[in-house]
């Protein structure tokens, strides 16, 4: 049967470690600012006070979270783990997941799975054409949806009674189901596992980072778009990044510019008052991977759930495309005939 849905600030260190504890059995649900019954300030912080809770999240245990070494285990035959983060939203992250798993996988030799961690807004099924699909239950573990023989996908959506359905979890909960996805998915022998991430530094982040500490994570491809309001929040995540020990295999400019398909002309869609992400990448001393242009066509490919490479493959995007995912290739050490099947 397929599965279905039923305050102070810490260090960045203590952050993922709480992220990955193993959570108590509550009597109650969790107050407004609850601190996280896994945190170490579980049952001490002022919120606590006064909550039916407070005398179980005290006294429960602290330690490592013991399902790490199973995961660890399930994910021993995955040769890539890349994250994909962005701080700001709507820079086009999801669809630079779903262009970077479509590339990988366009070299049949490749296998090629993406983790949708987006919980509250999953849109990787849609746009990679298998948002009706289920779950399907082995005697291993829970089998990916598979797009085609060498791409398969996990996401919350696939848990969903109905598509509209709104997932409205506080961070435990999501933590849990992440986990899930981590510890019960069988995920088999991959080369590239790619996670998409929901904007920011939270939750998801924290989570995934730290159940992946043991297996490793090869690191994060960041997304952004060259103004300076979505560059100010890339930042941050390069920040969060750096105090969380990930490695950054680079930036990505997405939107960068819209070629006109009729008289070729190039129009600043989102200008680079400040030099956009090239210079960013420059000054923070991280790989910049490419600017990638406008199309509409990228739209319309995922609405209808298809490859835009196979769709537009003479799209001047395609290009661009094809550079980050050859240079994304490069950081990870993988011979540039290996990443996509042609030279």
């Amino acid at each position: 049967m397929a599965p279905y849905l039923t305050s102070p600030l810490e260090s960045v260190d203590s952050a993922l470690t709480s992220a990955t504890k193993t959570a108590p059995a509550l009597v109650a649900p969790e107050p407004e600012h609850c601190p996280g019954p896994e945190s170490t300030l579980a049952g001490q912080g002022d919120a606590c006070a006064g909550c039916p809770n407070q005398a179980i999240c005290a006294s429960a245990p602290k330690g490592p979270d013991p399902d790490i070494p199973l995961i660890t285990q399930r994910l021993a035959g995955i040769s890539h783990k890349i994250l994909v983060l962005s701080g700001k939203g709507g820079v086009g992250k999801s669809t630079f997941t779903t262009m970077l798993a479509h590339a990988f996988a366009s070299n049949p030799s490749n296998t090629v799975g993406i983790m949708d961690t987006d919980i509250c807004g999953p849109s990787i099924p849609k746009m990679m054409g298998v948002e009706s699909e289920t779950i399907h239950v082995t005697s291993t573990g829970w089998e990916p949806v598979w797009v085609s023989d060498n791409l398969g996908v996990m996401s919350v959506q696939f848990m969903l009674p109905n598509r509209d359905d709104a997932v409205i979890w506080r961070g435990a909960k999501k933590n849990g189901l992440i986990k899930q996805f981590l510890k019960d998915v069988e995920w088999g022998v991959m080369d590239y596992l790619v996670i998409d991430t929901p904007p920011g530094t939270s939750d998801e982040h924290l989570s995934v980072n730290g159940y992946l500490k043991e297996s490793g994570v090869d690191g994060a491809v960041l997304v952004t778009t060259p103004q300076e309001v979505a560059l100010l929040d890339v930042r941050k995540e390069i920040d969060f990044c750096r105090k969380a020990g990930i490695r950054i295999l680079g930036l990505v400019e997405n939107m960068s510019g819209f070629v006109c398909p009729k008289c070729t002309h190039t129009s600043e869609i989102f200008r680079a008052t400040t030099g956009g992400g090239r210079r960013l990448a420059k000054e923070m001393g991280i790989p910049f991977l490419g600017a990638v242009p406008l199309d509409g066509r990228i739209g319309m490919a995922c609405d209808f759930g298809e490859s835009f490479f196979d769709s537009f493959p003479d799209s001047p995007t395609c290009g661009a495309l094809k550079e980050v995912v050859r240079n994304v290739g490069s950081e990870l050490g993988v011979k540039a005939e290996d990443v996509l099947g042609e030279v």
